[in-house]
């Protein structure tokens, strides 16, 4: 489902209530963790976390780079997490930290999927959030792309 929402409180709006309380709150987490430079929009149909063009415009697609997003799907929610899936180490840091918190990882290659807020462990969202500064995702991507 990708909305076509221009603003995040617009986005919030059109959710169902039960939704929108959820993604409220993980939205909140994803703030309260975000490393400076990124900046929260609506893009590609859900809500972004990226780096701005005019911070790093040279981008493959020549679009913001996209670090983490957080979306309401038609049979669940999702954050993505770029920092993780691009980075070996911090994904398998990542998965080890979700098992030893007892809940149950649906994951796709960025996305974490989940139907109810009970069925995340936050600190583990929220250290996975913090992990990495725009300086090193840039560098990150850089890398990525030259291969």
């Amino acid at each position: 489902m990708q909305s076509k929402a221009s603003t995040v409180q617009q986005y919030l709006d059109e959710l169902p209530d039960d939704r929108r309380l959820q993604i409220s709150q993980i939205r909140e987490l994803i703030l309260s963790h975000l490393p400076n430079g990124y900046v929260e929009t609506m893009n590609w149909g859900m809500i972004s976390y990226e780096i701005p063009l005019d911070i790093y415009p040279d981008t493959y697609n020549k679009k913001p780079l996209l670090y983490a997003a957080l979306a309401s799907q038609k049979r669940h929610m999702a954050v993505y997490l770029s920092g993780v899936y691009c980075d070996k180490r911090l994904k398998q840091k990542f998965e080890n930290d979700y098992q030893a918190s007892g809940k149950k990882l649906d994951m796709g290659k960025s996305c974490v999927r989940f139907t109810k807020i009970e069925n995340l462990p936050l600190d583990v969202i929220g250290e996975a959030i913090a992990a990495v500064e725009v300086e090193d995702f840039i560098r990150h991507c850089q890398a990525q792309h030259r291969k």
